[in-house]
């Protein structure tokens, strides 16, 4: 379990499909270079798990799965991702609650600067719409962000310096994929009433 409080961006140093796979080698900074082998950390919002580790590198194995269903299909090596590790008992909960479980894949349809902050479209499909309501929670790549604007065809957030500064948003650009996890809540609340309907929600 996460909180979508991102705590620093890595750079992937290593992207490739082997016998067993796929691998991800992430360069960390320095305040997560006190992770362990087999800690859960969310990278872009999907939790993976330390499979191997140097002084300044983290290494994931990734199933075919995990890449044909999140964004991590078009990574290369270069790339900015963000990464959160898992909550602890005495974490301050600022964000929401974010299983690490991508949804979907959306699209960047707008990304642009207005003011001091920067405004973000993100299209997705339509069955994700029903879990998006004006100034509730979407994790856009790993990120807990408040939802500004519910479209046809998608959602809007908006972005303080701060968000780009820290993220790997400053790294984005439109038409471009982001991993989508909608809201905990909202999927259960959907599960509960088609229970207690009989299937009809």
């Amino acid at each position: 379990m996460f909180t979508g409080l991102v705590e620093a961006a890595g750079r992937v140093t290593l992207f490739e499909e082997n016998e067993k796979g796929f691998q991800m080698d992430v360069e960390v900074p320095t305040e997560l270079r006190d992770a362990q082998l087999g800690d859960s950390i969310a990278v872009n919002g999907c939790c993976l798990t330390v499979a191997r580790m140097s002084e300044d590198t983290v290494s994931f194995d990734l199933l075919a799965e995990s890449v044909r269903r999140t964004s991590f299909n078009g990574l290369s090596k270069g790339r900015l991702v963000n990464l959160e590790r898992s909550l602890l008992p005495t974490t301050r909960m600022g964000g929401h609650f974010v299983s690490g479980h991508v949804d979907d894949t959306g699209a960047v349809d707008v990304f642009e600067k207005r003011g001091a902050d920067h405004y973000l479209k993100v299209t997705c499909k339509p069955e994700g719409l029903a879990y998006l309501v004006e100034k509730g929670s979407i994790a856009v790549d790993g990120i807990s962000l408040t939802v500004a604007e519910v479209h046809s065809d998608g959602f809007a957030v908006w972005l303080i310096p701060h968000t780009l500064t820290e993220t790997n948003l400053r790294d984005r650009a439109a038409g471009e994929q982001v991993n989508l996890e909608f809201d905990l809540l909202a999927k259960y609340v959907e599960r509960m009433v088609v229970a207690r309907t009989g299937g009809k929600s």
